[in-house]
């Protein structure tokens, strides 16, 4: 687990006022190798962050001296860190307001520490920082990808897709011929077990097929099983 471009571990600073939570969370990350720094308050959280900034911010919503909130506002502008934040409250409005402050998931408390180190991973992986995504690119078929950059061809012409969709690519790409669940790839883009309607994976897989001009009814890429899901199996005249 390593930092894009070096060997350093991955350095995560941790943000929460109540000490148990914070230790807790910090042992989880160090067991599966991260470089963890922590601090109990808003104020300290952003002196760390000017003075060394993380690969990744993980962030109470409440916090003493600086709300949550106001702690991503000030640590997202001007650079790019993924934060992922913890809150007590998982209603809808406090949800909204965390994304538009910048962070990209959020997590309500009480919860796993198995789910917590998922979603630390999915937005890594997102952010291009987790090893998988310095691979080289792949290319099948007359489709290229590459997980370095994010960018995505077909025959040569470059293809415009959503995070989502690109990430969804991505799952079906890494196991050609491979027969994926509609559960497998919402855990496998998502990073941890979707709540939801299952089938929202079918209106991605709609959208990616539009992008790459691939026809269900005579696929060159994405396959339909039946009762299953979607695997990746390029046509032999691809």
């Amino acid at each position: 687990m390593t930092g894009t471009g070096d060997t350093r571990p991955l350095r995560v600073l941790v943000v929460d006022d109540d000490d148990n939570v914070r230790r807790l969370v910090v042992a989880y990350l160090e067991r599966e190798g991260y470089d963890v720094a922590q601090a109990p308050d808003g104020p300290s959280a952003v002196r760390m962050v000017d003075a060394s900034p993380p690969d990744m911010l993980i962030l109470d919503l409440m916090l003493p001296g600086m709300s949550g909130l106001q702690v991503a506002r000030r640590v997202s502008t001007g650079r790019e860190l993924p934060i992922l934040m913890l809150t007590a409250r998982g209603e809808e409005d406090d949800v909204l307001r965390g994304f538009d402050a910048g962070a990209d998931d959020y997590l309500v408390k009480p919860f796993s520490p198995k789910v917590l180190i998922a979603r630390v991973r999915a937005i890594l992986r997102r952010a291009g920082l987790e090893a998988e995504e310095r691979e080289g690119p792949v290319e099948i078929g007359g489709l290229v990808v590459d997980p370095r950059s994010r960018e995505v061809s077909v025959d040569e012409e470059p293809i415009e897709l959503t995070t989502l969709e690109f990430d969804l690519l991505r799952a079906l790409i890494d196991h050609v011929g491979w027969v994926y669940s509609r559960e497998q790839l919402l855990e496998q883009v998502w990073g941890y077990d979707y709540l939801g309607d299952s089938r929202v994976i079918d209106v991605h897989v709609a959208n990616l097929r539009k992008k790459l001009g691939d026809d269900p009814a005579d696929p060159r890429f994405i396959r339909t099983v039946r009762g299953v899901g979607y695997k990746f199996q390029p046509r032999s005249d691809s």
